[in-house]
């Protein structure tokens, strides 16, 4: 079963109380998010598998502890998943990273796959997937499950703000997945916003509206 974890780190709750700011600037935010997410990252990496390796210090030889090569795939879903890649990749800097985009079908009001490009060799991965925000939980559920089919068989989800809402959807939807989240809020409001939230993370990313 899928474990939910809100982290408390106090430099993880300063940095989103930051973001969530109406005067933080797109350089602020961009730069906010990155070091958020490569806090998460340190944190959601914590179970990743080691291996025993030879080396040789200047001293003498020894054994030591290193992670095991072909570990990590790190999918943002586009567009404002994109802003946390660079955060995962300041620590795991040897993932691979693979994209997932979708829109929501305008009649039906369901996800649509636009694109999906993976790493080969995702059935072997710890898939980390990317997304700042999780309302309503549609988009993120949507994406999990065009992964799934491509393979992959163990993922986890990243973002930086969630609503009990979509924290609801996606374990119901996806129960084997670990959600990790650097601040739960209150509630989703009439528009599918998340409230206190801090609006559109995409839009403030890349300064657009």
């Amino acid at each position: 079963m899928g474990k939910v974890y809100v982290f408390d780190h106090p430099l993880i709750q300063h940095k989103t109380a930051m973001i969530r700011k109406t005067e933080t600037s797109v350089k602020d935010f961009r730069e906010l998010v990155r070091e958020i997410a490569m806090l998460m990252c340190y944190e959601a990496t914590r179970d990743l598998p080691l291996m025993e390796v030879d080396i040789e210090t200047p001293i003498c030889a020894t054994k030591v502890k290193m992670l095991r090569g072909e570990d990590i795939a790190i999918v943002p879903i586009l567009r404002a998943g994109l802003g946390m890649v660079d955060g995962m990749l300041a620590l795991v800097p040897n993932a691979k990273v693979g994209h997932v985009g979708l829109y929501r079908d305008p009649d039906t009001h369901e996800p649509v796959e636009y694109y999906c490009k993976l790493p080969g060799d995702v059935d072997k991965r710890q898939v980390f997937v990317l997304d700042p925000m999780l309302a309503t939980g549609g988009s993120a559920a949507a994406a999990i499950s065009f992964i799934k089919e491509k393979g992959a068989q163990k993922i986890s989800f990243m973002c930086l703000i969630a609503a009990p809402e979509g924290i609801e959807v996606l374990l119901r939807d996806h129960p084997d997945v670990d959600i990790y989240i650097a601040a739960k809020d209150e509630k989703l409001n009439d528009h599918a916003y998340i409230v206190p939230g801090l609006g559109d993370a995409g839009d403030r990313l890349y300064g657009t509206k």
